[in-house]
């Protein structure tokens, strides 16, 4: 469920255009890849709870003059998952990972899993809100997204090979960019219901998947968007092999 965890004053003026329409993100997400959410559920069976922290910094008042007043100095942290594992290996991915037991979910589970996989230190962060819990068949998961802020921004750095390929803070206006963005799309196992979804190539990695079309729902949801042209639709293949991710 979307929910505010700080009064608006406590929320980064350039934050507050997201922070103020969580449920847009829900509305922007349900149709991704066009495959209804309905559908989605549907193809689990005994689905796994995990949160992903979807962290930004940068300066608190930002520009208003320019890219929906994002900071020069804004960015996201993105995690490469290790080529070893079994689930979305070598994808982009938000810092998270599955409940533990004990874990005060959606947040804690979210904040412990971001310190594990990039070391960042969680007294420089503020917790805003938690969205509502989406489906990743692929991986048979259930995910909480939680959006922070990076008050005081701390080192970061792979922790464990066997988990994370690279940690990356990738500035937000080049997310933004219309350069950067298109749409990929790949054959799916439902007759005539391929997957097509929202893209970023950024800092020489495509984000796409749940990861790709969350962001591109905050985006919008924020208020951030530039138009872009999204009749530009890529073969997800080709665009993965460009950069090394296949």
């Amino acid at each position: 469920m979307t929910r505010l965890l700080v009064p608006d004053e406590k929320v980064p003026p350039w934050l507050r255009g997201l922070t103020a329409n969580l449920d847009g993100v829900t509305r922007s997400v349900e149709d991704r890849g066009g495959v209804t959410e309905r559908l989605l559920r549907s193809m689990m069976r005994n689905p796994r709870s995990a949160a992903v922290l979807v962290l930004f910094s940068g300066d608190w008042s930002g520009d208003p003059t320019h890219h929906g007043g994002i900071p020069a100095d804004a960015d996201v942290l993105l995690t490469q998952r290790a080529a070893t594992l079994r689930n979305h290996s070598g994808q982009i991915a938000f810092p998270g990972g599955v409940r533990d037991d004990g874990d005060e979910f959606p947040v804690g589970t979210a904040v412990r899993e971001a310190v594990e996989e990039t070391g960042l230190d969680p007294a420089g962060v503020d917790l805003l809100a938690t969205l509502d819990t989406f489906p990743v068949p692929p991986s048979g998961f259930e995910v909480s997204p939680v959006i922070g802020y990076w008050r005081d921004p701390s080192e970061v750095g792979v922790v464990d090979l066997a988990e994370t390929a690279r940690v990356v803070r990738v500035p937000l206006r080049d997310v933004v960019n219309p350069r950067n963005r298109f749409q990929v799309q790949r054959p799916t196992g439902i007759p005539g219901r391929p997957y097509r979804g929202p893209a970023f190539g950024v800092e020489k990695m495509l984000v796409w998947g749940f990861t790709g079309g969350l962001l591109a729902a905050i985006v919008e949801a924020a208020g951030w968007e530039i138009a872009w042209d999204k009749t530009d639709v890529r073969d997800l293949s080709d665009e993965l092999a460009k950069v090394g991710q296949e």
